[in-house]
């Protein structure tokens, strides 16, 4: 951080250059002061316990050092180039040019210099306000409707309706009531079954505790049913916390999903009936693809059983699942539901053109994706983590029909 802002501060002095003592005193003073402020934030959260500061205050105080971060970065790119520009300039002059002539190209390369400079506070100042402005996207969810059409389907499934959702992340809300919206509007879509695809928590189970009074009324007739995401786990935070351990947590997190009424698919695999034909729902435990995420899952055990229903769903947080091990040991899995990614809470979504940062770690990341007679949905998420806003992508609630 501290060399980022050294960095950036000699874009400032550029543009600056020209300006009256008394003006620059005042940029370079409010520059440093916004730049230390943020260092000393930043040392406070790895410093203290999270109970230090309500939840909410550290979550934008969070969010904004971070954000000014980015938009630091960013800026540092056109900064980089300019950089490298001069540096090869200089170079040519001494090798190549007389010294007369290496003035001249040092002299057009100010202005050069101060239009990359401007140009990249403006790409910073950008980010950073757009991230801003992403805080009040946060409840802001997105109803994605869509018709899935299979051969195989049975005739008594035909219009079942699935709500899929993914990623509650129920630890980071700081607003009951919006997150109660969200619930009402997955109920009004009137599901025949709801689906959750992992994540329910950040860490720790007793983020739910607030929470279990708004998501316990997710009702369908044909069920709610869940699994684990690599959150659920608690890898990312040291244990015991409270006297409790991290196996004792997961347990408590199973009983959550229990309290609330959702059937938790445990590398396991359930029957769905209607009118006495039969579809299997399969729900593993988080597997990933990517090193940094865990392997729980156990395909074999879910699957045992399931070959013989002409239809079948999957649930499975991670969408690296799919490609890596479901396509080519599976082929007759019909539909994979998966999320994890939150489209990284940041993009541009238009018709006919989509894009994320994350799509550079992820190749299915957000909505459909189909390989022969397979289909993949990767929801956005419902909820958020680590910053507290959505900018160009939205928190999903996927509406989905069988037909």
């Amino acid at each position: 951080m501290i060399l980022l802002d050294t960095y950036v501060f000699q874009a400032i002095k550029l543009l600056s250059h020209s300006a009256s003592p008394r003006t620059k005193t005042i940029i370079y003073t409010i520059y440093w002061g916004i730049s230390i402020f943020a260092l000393l934030i930043f040392l406070f959260f790895v410093l203290t316990d999270p109970a230090t500061v309500p939840q909410k205050v550290r979550t934008y105080l969070f969010a904004t050092v971070v954000g000014l971060f980015m938009g630091k970065l960013i800026s540092v790119v056109f900064f980089l180039v300019d950089d490298v520009r001069r540096v090869i300039q200089w170079i040519s002059g001494k090798l190549f040019f007389k010294d007369t002539e290496g003035e001249q190209l040092t002299d057009d390369g100010i202005s050069r210099s101060a239009f990359l400079s401007w140009m990249g506070l403006a790409a910073g100042s950008t980010l950073f306000g757009s991230l801003v402005y992403g805080f009040s996207n946060k409840y802001n969810y997105d109803v994605r409707k869509l018709k899935l059409s299979f051969d195989n389907l049975p005739a008594s499934f035909k219009g079942l309706k699935i709500v899929h959702i993914s990623d509650i992340h129920s630890g980071s809300f700081t607003n009951k009531q919006a997150v109660m919206k969200g619930v009402n509007r997955i109920m009004a879509a009137q599901p025949d079954i709801i689906l959750f695809s992992g994540d329910l928590v950040n860490d720790r189970s007793t983020e739910m505790e607030e929470y279990l009074d708004v998501f316990s009324q997710l009702k369908a007739p044909l069920g709610v049913y869940s699994i684990f995401g690599n959150h659920d786990y608690g890898d990312y935070v040291s244990w015991p916390y409270n006297g409790i351990s991290k196996q004792q947590n997961l347990l408590n997190l199973t009983k959550v999903h229990a309290d609330l009424g959702w059937r938790l698919l445990m590398n396991e695999h359930v029957v769905l009936e209607k009118n006495g034909e039969q579809i299997a729902l399969l729900g593993i435990e988080n597997w990933s693809n990517k090193a940094r995420f865990p392997k729980h899952g156990k395909m074999d055990l879910a699957y045992a059983g399931a070959e013989k229903y002409p239809f079948k769903i999957l649930m499975s947080h991670d969408p690296s699942h799919w490609e890596e091990q479901v396509q080519s040991q599976y082929p007759d899995i019909d539909l994979t539901l998966s999320g994890h990614t939150h489209g990284m809470q940041f993009g541009i979504e238009v018709p006919g053109f989509h894009w994320s940062p994350v799509q550079y770690v992820y190749k299915q990341w957000a909505g459909l994706y189909e390989q022969g007679k397979q289909k993949l949905y990767v929801n956005r998420g419902f909820g958020f983590i680590g910053y507290p806003g959505r900018v160009g992508i939205l928190p999903e609630i996927t509406v989905i029909e069988l037909v």
